[in-house]
């Protein structure tokens, strides 16, 4: 079934469902599919040409496919893999080993790590002996950790609410405790320290040799605003280490014909219990009648009912777009205006005529892929000083001297995401990027093209071949970010993942049981709990709570 087959035509879009989703993201493809099996008849409407919001596939450049935004696979809950049976609908991946490569910087090191943990020692055993004592008892530990919490990733936040009364509110904290396993009271210890410190101190307290700490501190600063030294930036990397894939905790995927796979096995999966999928439809605003949602009205004037509507937007584009002739009280506004959106990426999405050849670690034949083609590449990460130094510039509205770059190649694996022999996909994360530049600059397509030109001359300095061998690229800014995929600020988690907006405050206080201040309305995407990156957690959550609330 090809992703067009998936989608109906415009004119066989109904009047009346029980259910529809705002937004054809992962997540809204994930509650639909949850209501759809649950004899819910749903209709996913989405705004752009194609399905999957972030988590697409797309030819930029004739001849190449990208994973246009999100780019990986891991933290995808395996609980909504198995109920949808998403491996039958088409999901297939490949399971990354090696998972990390770090070239240095005019030298012949670098620090290449997987799951055969002998390797590692030995790698890291260049840099430091204590380190590579010290690393495998590091993994277990989070290892310990992340099998201790993992369930709060699955379940709906608690909510302490005077109305409840001591003994219902007692009775949650049981139920949660139950369904958490046992941790040790180092774990605790621990635990709390990822919560709160800043990544650079857990770092320093675990290793000496700055290469290795600067590799797994990137984990805590992807996607946040912050400098290794800020607060909470042990928690970011706590999140990045929840997920794994078949099993194997804390692993990484590149996903067959690109992220837009997942939302396509997700979108079939919603399709094989009777949920309608509709592209170029774009919704206008939420129809409410006595403060409960009624259905939608689309941009080009009809509107369609339903007894719940759920959106897949950012809380910002949701209540600020959906809702504009409707009056919230000023509180609920007020928190609103509260969330951070602040981003620091900017994603490079780029075409290759041949594989780069690392100066640290030369290609053996032009064409032959190497173990490090196939991991994550890190770039500008010999210390922590280099990634404090990158946040100061963006600080001060510049984009970073030195940007922290994440670069992978998933043709190294797939080859059906390019067209010729030899050619190759490269996508580059990078930051820091301002949403805002300083002296009044914008994201015009002179600035995209200078800091994409940027970003080559670094990988450049660690790969002598990589700009010559370009063929074409896309750069995606904050704003380009927002433009795109209606993300609020750019920001890819739908609101930042600092302490202040995760878990009972997510979106905000008083609002994250994914039911908005509205009747029959709820929210179902990463702006709710447990977050942002693409783990279907927030759908099916959503959905589970309005079938409760409807039943």
């Amino acid at each position: 079934m090809s992703r067009r087959c998936l989608t109906l035509a415009a004119e066989e879009l109904k009047g009346k469902y029980d259910a529809i989703i705002v937004g054809g993201g992962h997540n809204g493809l994930t509650a639909a599919a949850y209501l759809a099996k649950a004899g819910k008849n749903v209709a996913v409407l989405e705004r752009r040409h194609i399905l999957g919001g972030a988590a697409v596939t797309e030819e930029i450049i004739p001849g190449f496919q990208f994973s246009r935004a999100s780019y990986l696979l891991s933290l995808f809950r395996p609980q909504i893999i198995d109920d949808l049976k998403l491996k039958d609908h088409g999901l297939k991946y490949h399971i990354r080993d090696p998972s990390s490569f770090t070239p240095l910087r005019n030298s012949n090191k670098s620090l290449l790590l997987g799951r055969d943990m002998k390797k590692n020692q030995e790698q890291i055993a260049q840099f430091s002996q204590h380190d590579a004592h010290a690393y495998p008892l590091y993994e277990k530990r989070l290892e310990e950790i992340v099998k201790s919490i993992e369930a709060v990733f699955d379940m709906e936040p608690l909510h302490f609410e005077e109305k409840d009364g001591v003994t219902k509110n007692l009775k949650k904290l049981f139920d949660l405790y139950s369904k958490i396993k046992p941790i040790r009271m180092d774990n605790v210890r621990d635990l709390y320290e990822l919560l709160t410190a800043p990544i650079s101190k857990i770092m320093d307290r675990w290793f000496e040799s700055d290469v290795l700490k600067a590799t797994l501190a990137t984990d805590g600063v992807i996607g946040f605003a912050a400098s290794p030294h800020s607060l909470g930036t042990g928690y970011v990397l706590l999140h990045h280490v929840m997920g794994g894939l078949d099993g194997i905790p804390g692993v990484w995927g590149i996903v067959y014909g690109g992220m837009g796979s997942v939302s396509t096995a997700l979108a079939k999966a919603a399709k094989s219990h009777g949920a309608e999928l509709f592209t170029e439809m774009e919704v206008e605003k939420v129809l409410t009648e006595n403060e409960q949602a009624v259905g939608v009205k689309l941009r080009n004037g009809k509107e369609i009912h339903a007894d719940i509507v759920m959106s897949n937007l950012t809380p910002e584009a949701t209540f600020k777009q959906l809702f504009k002739d409707y009056t919230f009280k000023p509180e609920f506004m007020r928190n609103l205006d509260t969330i951070d959106y602040t981003s620091p990426t900017c994603k490079i999405n780029v075409a290759l005529k041949e594989l780069p050849n690392f100066t640290a670690v030369p290609n053996t034949s032009p064409n032959t892929v190497m173990p490090h083609h196939q991991t994550t590449i890190h770039i500008n990460c010999e210390n922590m000083e280099i990634l404090d130094g990158a946040f100061r510039d963006f600080e001060k509205g510049n984009y970073s001297k030195k940007p922290a770059i994440e670069l992978t190649i998933p043709s190294s694996v797939d080859r059906t995401i390019v067209d010729h022999e030899h050619t190759h996909v490269a996508l580059i994360y990078s930051q820091f990027t301002p949403y805002t530049l300083a002296n009044g600059k914008q994201w015009d397509n002179e600035m995209k093209n200078e800091y994409a030109q940027h970003v080559f001359s670094e990988i450049d300095a660690y790969a002598p071949n990589f700009s010559k061998s370009i063929v074409g690229f896309e750069v995606l800014p904050p704003p380009e970010l927002e433009k795109i995929f209606n993300l609020t600020g750019g920001n890819i988690f739908h609101g930042s993942m600092s302490l202040d907006q995760l878990y009972f405050l997510r979106p905000i206080k008083g609002m994250s049981n994914y039911k908005a201040p509205i009747k029959g309305f709820y929210l179902c995407g990463s702006g709710t709990h447990p977050g942002g990156g693409v783990t279907g957690s927030p759908g099916r959550l959503a959905a589970l709570t309005a079938l409760n609330s409807s039943s």
